[in-house]
């Protein structure tokens, strides 16, 4: 219920716990798509994380569906038009972020999911970088599926969710057996629970589960309008200040193009991201580097990886401006 009322869903049934958001792609891609035919169209956009995108790979292989991507505009945003463009009779489900891990950008979902259901198709949103930072009514959004994880929303590791519609969640067939998912069974046969029991086999992570409910309510104690707008100026001074310093390359929109979340992915023109973040490190200063399970967006920025540094609710400007010294510091080392 704690997470039924984070997301406003109708029913408490629309929520499944899974592993992580990673289990609930999985879930839909393997349950979901089980009625596709080869020729069928999956839309997804060059943003994603591979955890979006993986599934949708192996889909298309088993049932002989299509991949179309979504590319960037040139502001690097999520190309609306070209996203409309690719939609057809064909198109039969929609995978896009709400929120890029690296790029800083919310997408225009609400349009996304009004014109794919135009065209009868059902919408995943991978809102894992959405659900901790603004206010999520998947309600008031249409969305057929969204999915996220506990340990970016303040709660443990090893536990997320898949919300589903009803009426889409009651057609699908399970896809793990066991357990507390069946209604009978015979020694031939089974017949299944409905849902969310039908998708939660073998026993839950009934800890894992009473953590996340605690965090739902953490973040509502603390507001997440409170939350997203604070996200909201602190990532505008972070992305200002990155932005003064020479030989720094921000991706994403920059501030005067586009709203931007609470995070930066940047290189350093001749200093190796590992060597920088190595020596942050040393300065007690966290950020990730890599290509944050997103390869083929680094690619198509010409990136090997990037620096991210990440901003939330417990951050503050003078956060900011330590990270800014230090990292002034260590570039001045090389």
């Amino acid at each position: 219920d704690k997470v039924k009322e984070f997301v406003n869903a109708k029913y408490r049934e629309e929520i499944i716990f899974t592993k992580g958001a990673t289990d609930a792609i999985n879930l839909v891609s393997l349950s979901y798509t089980q009625r596709l035919q080869p020729g069928d169209e999956i839309i997804l956009s060059v943003m994603e994380h591979h955890s979006n995108l993986v599934p949708w790979q192996m889909v298309a292989q088993r049932t002989g569906a299509i991949l179309k991507f979504v590319n960037l505009s040139s502001e690097q945003t999520l190309d609306l038009n070209h996203f409309n463009s690719l939609l057809n009779e064909r198109t039969k489900i929609v995978a896009i972020s709400y929120a890029s891990n690296v790029l800083g950008v919310t997408n225009p979902v609400k349009d996304i999911i009004n014109n794919a259901h135009k065209y009868g198709a059902v919408v995943l949103l991978d809102a894992c970088q959405a659900v901790p930072h603004i206010p999520v009514d998947v309600v008031d959004l249409d969305v057929d599926f969204l999915v996220a994880s506990g340990h970016k929303m303040c709660g443990p590791t090893g536990i997320g969710f898949l919300y589903g519609k009803l009426n889409l969640l009651k057609s699908m067939p399970p896809v793990v057996g066991g357990g507390e998912m069946i209604n009978t069974v015979e020694l031939l046969s089974s017949t299944y629970a409905e849902p969310p029991s039908r998708f939660e086999a073998g026993t839950p992570a009934i800890a894992e589960a009473i953590g996340l409910g605690a965090a739902c309510e953490y973040l509502s104690k603390i507001g997440m309008k409170n939350i997203y707008n604070h996200d909201l100026l602190l990532g505008k001074y972070l992305y200002e200040e990155l932005s003064k310093i020479n030989d720094l390359t921000l991706y994403g929109p920059s501030i005067k193009q586009h709203e931007r979340t609470g995070l930066v992915a940047f290189n350093h023109k001749s200093i190796h991201a590992t060597d920088l973040s190595f020596f942050l490190d040393q300065e007690g200063v966290a950020v990730r580097t890599g290509h944050h399970c997103t390869q083929p967006l680094h690619k198509i920025i010409n990136a090997a990886g990037s620096i991210r540094a990440s901003l939330y609710f417990y951050n503050n400007k003078h956060d900011v401006d330590v990270f800014i010294e230090k990292l002034k510091n260590t570039i001045a080392m090389f």
